[in-house]
């Protein structure tokens, strides 16, 4: 698949934007920090396709739940570039070919939090690939995960790329459709928006209280839906930058599924065990419409 290479500029444009609003978000740590218009799908999937594993209706994977098992995956190097990256691959039950999941990590690192998630994405019917951008490395206070988020952000390129040979690795497989989307959280979210700018063609884009991009010239690019699940309480990322982003997109002519989670602060879905009679309500119907969106955008 040939890069999009006329819209690189767009991309460290786009880089430029979230590096600010990343430093915003940063004294609240995506890690740590304790419904309005739903239309579409309900989120199920339709009962002929559901895989073995999908959770049923209403029920939340247990891995933002704080409760999920052993890792079942196995770490894969998909960078040539950078022999340093590990990223984690899991697999679906069955025969396929299924579509695919990029995701990318929060500002401390590929995580075991992500690789249950790409677990639980697996199970869903689709093979999760969880991309490390940090060369290996994992971060364990504030200040580590901001010296290794900066550093990431000072080579944008790198990033892209590295993103690109995750897609390129996936529809490399016998068992990949070739349809890919990718899904991040807080760092992983804006980096996320960046590459559906100036990344390789790609289905679909996740992205959970990520940084945003508000100019509309920039996000024309895009050439998919997106989906955005955002919290009323982030400071880093408050409603009105959200608003903004979603006229944007409107003027961009680009689709999207938007929402503002009422009460809930930065952070709150990749970790619902930490406060699960504040969080859970909020998070499962995030994760309806994620699965909705990624349905509608990968499987039909």
């Amino acid at each position: 698949m040939t890069a999009r290479t006329d819209t690189r500029m767009w991309a460290r444009a786009g880089f430029r934007a979230l590096s600010g609003f990343l430093m915003m978000v940063v004294s609240g740590a995506c890690a740590d920090r304790p419904p309005g218009d739903t239309d579409g799908l309900d989120g199920a999937l339709p009962a002929g396709a559901l895989p073995a594993g999908a959770l049923p209706a209403g029920a939340l994977p247990a891995a933002i739940m704080g409760t999920a098992g052993s890792l079942t995956g196995e770490t894969v190097s998909y960078f040539a570039d950078n022999e340093a990256a590990q990223g984690y691959l899991a697999l679906p039950e069955g025969v396929g070919p299924f579509p695919a999941v990029i995701l990318i990590h929060e500002w401390n690192g590929l995580v075991d939090r992500v690789r249950e998630m790409a677990d639980a994405m697996a199970a869903e019917g689709y093979v999760a690939l969880a991309a490390d951008l940090y060369s290996a490395r994992t971060g364990t206070n504030q200040e580590e995960n901001v010296a290794l988020m900066r550093e990431t952000q000072a080579s944008p390129e790198r990033v892209i790329a590295n993103l690109d040979a995750a897609a390129r690795y996936l529809r490399s497989r016998d068992d990949v459709t070739g349809r890919i989307a990718t899904m991040g959280w807080c760092f992983g979210g804006g980096i996320a928006l960046s590459y559906a700018i100036g990344g390789e063609r790609h289905e679909g884009t996740a992205i959970f209280y990520g940084s945003l991009v508000t100019d509309p010239e920039i996000l024309a690019s895009i050439d998919h839906e997106i989906y955005g699940t955002f919290a009323e309480m982030d400071s880093g990322i408050p409603p009105a930058t959200v608003n903004e982003f979603v006229e944007a997109l409107r003027s961009a002519g680009v689709e999207n599924d938007v929402h503002i989670y009422d009460e809930v602060n930065h952070g709150f879905w990749l970790r619902v065990g930490q406060d699960p009679a504040l969080r859970e309500e909020p998070a499962r119907d995030a994760w309806r419409r994620v699965r909705a969106y990624l349905q509608r955008t990968l499987m039909d």
